[in-house]
């Protein structure tokens, strides 16, 4: 198990560096160049048909962009010392600064990582209160009219966007009643319940939406499950049907339930950046498209590093979970 595990974060280290290649190529090859933007800016400022030539060369020079592709790589990396900086980068633990303010990405992530974070959370932990126990009741409770109405849910689930259904409940409501859920942000730290409700509608909307999977697999996995034979013999042994299904069932049902949830985790985060946007909270999904819409390459460089990090980890801590709820697995 031991081995296993540190084999495992050992090739996280090669992936990863794969990764970071593919990330600073893909975005720049996008179209759009983040100097003409900010010199158009200039020239819609100051109204003035020379600005453009006089300052392209100097904005590029000053950020660093006139620099051959791979020299620039390097100096993201850390590799290649910075003029005037020395070795800052990557590797020295500075993620990236914003070519507009100079502003740190580890700045930023203080600021406004506590947003997604707790919105990401409060998602996951509703969806899962919500899809578990009616994937466990409806596998119980096979071809009643609980597993009928659960299975249609968990299709409606995966068939409506949940953005859409954020954006009616910020349309409609406002339309009907003159109510639209709050858009300025409730710190937490000045006021906890006023900061639950603001962030309760949209994690509701995309854990509710986002567990159908979780739902389905639940169900069938628990079907599978009451099959087995050592279940039959916990039923001739006179148990009850809590002690049967908590007990002995539900631990083999969660190994496939774990994967999901593994999985589910960087989806919303990644989904924190719509639900963000279209309910004005301040995280780093609405940081993040206000960044690649500005073409601010390192912003976006660096979060989609750390992002795929933080993927790559949990996909090493979902399977390192599979020993511990199933011995009969062992690694090697």
């Amino acid at each position: 198990m031991r081995t296993y595990a540190i084999r495992r974060f050992l090739l996280v280290i090669p992936t990863m560096l794969m990764l970071t290649v593919i990330l600073f190529i893909v975005f720049r090859m996008i179209p759009g160049n983040v100097v003409e933007m900010m010199v158009m800016e200039q020239v819609y400022e100051q109204e003035e048909g020379t600005v453009y030539e006089l300052n392209e060369e100097a904005i590029r020079h000053a950020l660093g962009l006139d620099a051959p592709f791979y020299v620039q790589y390097f100096r993201w990396l850390g590799i290649v010392p910075k003029p005037d900086v020395g070795f800052d980068g990557v590797l020295q633990g500075n993620f990236g600064h914003s070519l507009y303010d100079n502003t740190t990405l580890l700045e930023m992530l203080r600021l406004k990582l506590p947003v997604t974070v707790e919105l990401s959370l409060l998602s996951m932990v509703l969806g899962l209160l919500f899809s578990v126990p009616i994937g466990i009741y409806a596998a119980v409770r096979q071809d009643t009219m609980g597993d009928y109405l659960g299975r249609t849910w968990s299709i409606m689930a995966l068939a409506i966007p949940y953005f859409w259904v954020a954006t009616l409940i910020m349309i409609y409501p406002s339309i009907w009643w003159n109510w639209s859920p709050p858009v300025q942000y409730i710190p937490l730290v000045e006021d906890p319940l006023g900061n639950l409700g603001q962030f309760l509608i949209p994690a509701l909307v995309m854990g509710m939406f986002t567990s159908g999977g979780t739902m389905r697999i639940t169900r069938t996995m628990m079907l599978e499950v009451l099959r087995q034979d050592y279940i039959r013999t916990a039923w001739a042994k006179g148990l009850s049907e809590r002690v049967i299904i908590i007990r002995h069932a539900m631990r083999n049902t969660m190994i496939p339930v774990i994967t999901i949830v593994g999985g589910m985790i960087p989806a919303l985060f990644g989904g924190s950046v719509i639900m963000e946007q279209i309910f004005s909270l301040p995280g780093m999904g609405r940081y993040f498209l206000t960044a690649a819409i500005k073409r601010d390459y390192l912003i976006v460089s660096g979060l989609n590093l750390i992002f795929a990090t933080f993927v790559m980890i949990m996909i090493v801590l979902t399977d390192l979970a599979y020993a511990y709820l199933d011995p009969r697995i062992r690694y090697r």
